[in-house]
């Protein structure tokens, strides 16, 4: 184990940039060595984020490859499309990279394109990029130097279902999948559509069908159960600021009752500091924010023969900057606690 390290931050101006400065500037075993990013190249972090002041006396520079080479890691904080662009030379580099962006969680370019609506730039390194789900791929995190952080949805989604698809309890097809978020996911960029005038006091559905989570939620299922899934996802925006909330309905089997529900849990996740269920209590976002828990609660359906599954996460912490430490601290060989509790 490494006594401590030195890290960069590609992206670090965003919300899940910042995210990581947060984090990070309270680990006791990483040492913040350098900020990049675009617009914002020459300010200080604290200008940018007010809540640094006094805390992080750090400026922001524009990126290239040979200001990372003091780095022990290097986390890419981009929109999905950026980072491709980098990864190649910084692997080259002999650098330990960790992508928070979507843009090697898929290996099939293919699938890739169809749901980025772009050509991947970098198909020669998607087998390489462990998928960083603590929970169920901690082996391959540790042993890799390449680690593909999931997606917020994903992480919601995932969490809850593979415990129950690994054992058989629940049904391969048939899945749905209901999720909400604040609006922090949409990035720090903002739009008129994540707008607070056009968000507050409404619900509304988005990317229906055709949202690239879809492939990567039934990927990370395979991968953690050894099942072929099935399922719909439908994402929502909710006025809110920092926060998912999933809603998942699958067919169980008529002799599963909340006992081998909790037993399966207890199971799986008995051991993981990060994850919190309950066959008693309903999530709630308010009780997450902030930090790198998911809350996990369950309901069986007996009368249409289903479980209701609900979750709750911090989609900056749990579904970003927070599972990213996570995956730090495994591959560095730090206690996976440090820095998130």
């Amino acid at each position: 184990m490494a006594e401590s390290i030195s890290v960069s931050v590609v992206g670090a101006s965003g919300y899940s940039g910042a995210e990581l400065l947060k984090i990070l500037s309270r680990h006791p075993h990483a040492r913040i060595d350098r900020v990049f990013a675009g617009a914002s190249a020459g300010k200080r972090v604290d200008e940018v984020h007010p809540w640094f002041r006094g805390g992080l006396d750090l400026v922001y520079e524009s990126y290239a490859p040979e200001l990372v080479d003091g780095s022990d890691l290097v986390f890419l904080a981009l929109p999905s499309g950026e980072a491709m662009a980098i990864v190649p030379e910084l692997l080259e580099r002999n650098k330990r990279v960790i992508d928070l962006s979507g843009d090697f969680r898929l290996p099939d370019p293919a699938v890739y394109r169809k749901y980025y609506r772009r050509e991947h730039a970098a198909t020669h390194l998607l087998s390489q990029a462990a998928y960083g789900m603590p929970e169920w791929n901690r082996e391959a995190i540790r042993s890799s130097r390449f680690v593909a952080n999931p997606g917020c949805y994903p992480t919601s989604a995932i969490l809850p279902l593979a415990p129950l698809l690994s054992e058989g309890v629940v049904g391969d097809s048939g899945i749905i999948i209901c999720s909400m978020s604040g609006v922090s996911g949409a990035g720090r960029g903002g739009s008129v559509e994540t707008s607070f005038s056009e968000v507050n006091e409404s619900v509304r559905a988005y990317k229906v069908g055709t949202h690239q989570h879809i492939p990567e939620i039934a990927r990370g299922l395979e991968l953690a159960s050894g099942r072929n899934v099935s399922l719909t996802f439908t994402p929502h925006l909710m006025p809110i600021t920092r926060g998912i909330y999933t809603n998942i309905y699958a067919p169980i089997a008529a002799d599963v009752d909340e006992e081998r529900i909790a037993a399966i849990y207890r199971l799986h996740y008995g051991d993981e500091p990060f994850v919190r269920w309950s066959a008693e209590a309903i999530p709630e976002i308010r009780n997450v924010t902030h930090t790198n828990y998911i809350d996990i609660g369950f309901r069986i359906d007996r009368e249409n023969g289903g479980i209701i599954l609900l979750s709750a996460i911090d989609n900056l912490v749990k579904g970003a900057a927070g599972q990213g430490v996570h995956n730090m601290n495994i591959l560095f060989g730090f206690d996976e606690t440090e820095g998130l509790l």
